[in-house]
């Protein structure tokens, strides 16, 4: 609503009438008006409002014991399944393909460890 709200603005000063077909706003505008700026500035607070409730949500997410971003695909098994099968010289691709894992995923476990190999 806010950038709507600016667009309408950016018309009026450009001397554009608009037209508002439905709301409380409904009718012809060339000039700012007491209700549009009213609700370009409810809108505004609405935005920062919710911009910091998810600013705090996200803070207080680890003490909540939530952790954001994606599930790991490598858990302490399939990484030591990975190891051993890249030290008996098993190319990355056929490892991949056996745990049903991407070539990068099981690149960046090697590399990891320091283990990187060409494929």
């Amino acid at each position: 609503m806010v950038d709507g709200l600016d667009v309408l603005n950016e018309l009026f000063e450009r001397g554009i009438a608009v037209k508002v077909l439905e709301g409380i706003a409904a009718g012809d505008h060339n000039e700012r008006s007491l209700i549009l700026d009213a609700g370009r500035d409810i809108a505004t607070d609405r935005r920062r409002n919710l911009s910091w409730r998810i600013k705090a949500g996200l803070e207080a997410a680890p003490d909540r014991g939530i952790v954001g971003g994606r599930p790991r695909v490598i858990d302490d098994d399939k990484r030591a399944v990975i190891l051993s099968r890249s030290e008996q010289g098993e190319p990355i691709r056929s490892i991949a393909q056996s745990l049903g894992v991407s070539v990068g995923t099981v690149h960046n476990v090697l590399a990891n460890v320091g283990r990187s190999r060409r494929m």
